[in-house]
């Protein structure tokens, strides 16, 4: 079975900082690209981040200069280092990758969600 584990989540105060990191394992050929996603209570699902296993990144406009996406290709990690965030950070982090499995499936895998509190 593939699957993604998410870490790093907690309370954290304004201005501080936090690093999410997401493994995935199991029977996996190949890894297109990873990615964050994060859902706050009332609001819509947001793409924060992606980078594929050639290192090109995309951030949303809220995020960058702030946020910066990282991969380890030889450990099936994503990371998400956070600074200077914000009380509307505040929301469950979600992992994404779409694979390969060694079956020959293409899947898209979901993290089972880290949350993250940011309040003083």
């Amino acid at each position: 079975q593939v699957q993604l584990v998410e870490s790093g989540g907690g309370l954290v105060q304004p201005g501080g900082s936090l690093r999410l990191s997401c493994a995935a394992s199991g029977s996996i050929f190949n890894i297109y690209a990873m990615g964050w996603y994060r859902h706050a209570p009332g609001q819509q699902r947001e793409l924060v981040a992606t980078i594929t296993t050639g290192g090109s990144t995309n951030y949303a406009d809220s995020v960058k200069g702030r946020f910066t996406i990282s991969n380890d290709n030889n450990k099936n990690t994503v990371y998400l280092q956070m600074n200077s965030l914000k009380p509307g950070d505040t929301a469950v982090y979600y992992c994404n990758a779409d694979v390969v499995t060694t079956s020959l499936r293409n899947l898209k895998l979901w993290g089972q969600g880290t949350l993250v509190t940011v309040s003083s």
